[in-house]
């Protein structure tokens, strides 16, 4: 597949999401045949690359009511990035210094230590964010806030942010922020996707 390279910036984004999504590299392509033409990059494919199993796989969590998916790239604390690890598989980096983000670069993730059973990292329900791309507060670092139920309530899943204020309201939790703070970049929600 050849691509011609114009000078426009919309053309640059176009070949570097070619080149990220396809695992390729540029190189000199042959001059065309007409005289006076110049060598135009062009894309071949990159050797070592792997496959899409060996990136960290997506990962489900809640946003208003609708579901995400998300990746776990990096966590300041060493017990989360290797409870992480091991839940998804590929390595999640620590990296301390997230801890000492200032809080406008911060947004919450909801985790849930017990309750229904599920897919978030301690065996219970799903991940629970408080904003997605495209909203003014979204942040890929997240603050992780612990949510645990009191013995004497009746846990549910709780999909939405309002759903969780009002178990809080009615004390049949409590939510506790860790000062742990993890990169969770959302890929997909309800409304889109990159």
């Amino acid at each position: 597949m050849r691509i011609r390279v114009r000078s426009s910036l919309y053309t640059t984004q176009i070949m570097l999401a070619a080149f990220i999504a396809g695992g390729c590299t540029f190189t000199e392509a042959e001059p065309p045949a007409s005289a006076g033409a110049t060598a135009q990059p062009t894309m071949v494919p990159m050797t070592g690359m792997g496959t899409t199993a060996d990136f960290a796989p997506l990962v489900t969590g809640f946003h208003e009511g609708g579901e995400v998916l998300f990746i776990h790239t990096e966590a300041s604390d060493d017990s989360v990035a290797e409870m992480l690890t091991t839940m998804m598989g590929p390595q999640v980096v620590v990296v301390p210094e997230l801890a000492q983000a200032p809080a406008s670069l911060l947004a919450n993730v909801y985790v849930f230590a017990n309750g229904v059973s599920g897919d978030g990292p301690f065996g219970f329900q799903p991940d629970l964010f408080d904003s997605v791309p495209g909203e003014p507060s979204y942040r890929p670092l997240r603050e992780i806030h612990r949510v645990e139920w009191s013995a004497t309530a009746t846990p549910e899943v709780l999909r939405s942010i309002d759903e969780l204020e009002m178990a809080e309201t009615r004390r049949d939790l409590t939510v506790t922020a860790t000062g742990i703070v993890v990169n969770m970049p959302i890929l997909a929600w309800p409304e889109a996707h990159r």
